[in-house]
């Protein structure tokens, strides 16, 4: 079963969407160009400080609100309740956190995240969006066919699993909460952190296993 939630609309002014314009992107790529070209910056240090913030220091972030949602059931509550509030006790505030909503992965309920206008997405939790979230194939297909989706992913989920899309807007952003890994009833905070993916928080994979695969 497939389920598409779209997040409330603005009650006025503009959709401000997380992608640039096509103006100012071009913009930027040409500068990033000129300035390669100048010597003054390495494409290649450019490339790590990028994959540095999409992949690991921004996502650490939400790896830490979903462990401690794992562990303690008051701030699982919370979360569940005020994400938006929950999350700032960490420290993790600013723009495109401003209204989140966290919704948990069951047994019978899979959670999986799109902005199908553009690329809106919650920075203080996941650090910069990646390429593949911010395209038209993944935002159209992530409605359309979740599961084909999910499957190019690599995750597989039991027939009588319910897929619910939740369309991201410049009003609401979504986080999901993975189910915590079977196997780990006597891991730490810490040690739990290291099994939850930017991916699994994004719901196109699930939370990795003691053994380092994909639960």
């Amino acid at each position: 079963m497939i389920d598409h939630h779209e997040g409330p609309q603005p009650t006025g002014g503009s959709h401000d969407h997380t992608e640039p314009p096509t103006e100012i992107d071009l913009r930027v790529r040409a500068l990033e160009t000129l300035l390669v070209e100048k010597g003054l910056i390495d494409p290649a240090a450019l490339d790590a400080l990028i994959d540095t913030y999409e992949n690991k220091v921004g996502p650490r972030n939400g790896a830490k609100v979903v462990a401690r949602a794992w562990i303690d059931p008051q701030f699982k509550a919370a979360l569940m309740k005020d994400a938006t509030q929950a999350i700032a006790t960490f420290g993790f505030t600013g723009r495109q956190g401003e209204h989140m909503v966290v919704v948990e992965n069951t047994d019978t309920v899979h959670n999986l995240v799109v902005c199908t206008l553009c690329s809106c997405y919650p920075w203080p939790v996941l650090g910069l969006p990646p390429a593949w979230y911010k395209s038209a194939p993944y935002r159209s297909r992530a409605v359309s066919d979740p599961s084909g989706v999910l499957a190019e992913f690599g995750t597989k989920l039991d027939e009588n699993v319910e897929i619910r899309v939740w369309d991201s807007t410049s009003e609401v952003r979504y986080l999901v909460l993975p189910q915590r890994p079977a196997g780990t009833e006597d891991w730490d905070e810490a040690a739990l952190e290291t099994l939850i993916t930017r991916n699994s928080m994004i719901g196109v994979e699930l939370a990795k296993s003691p053994n380092g695969a994909e639960t």
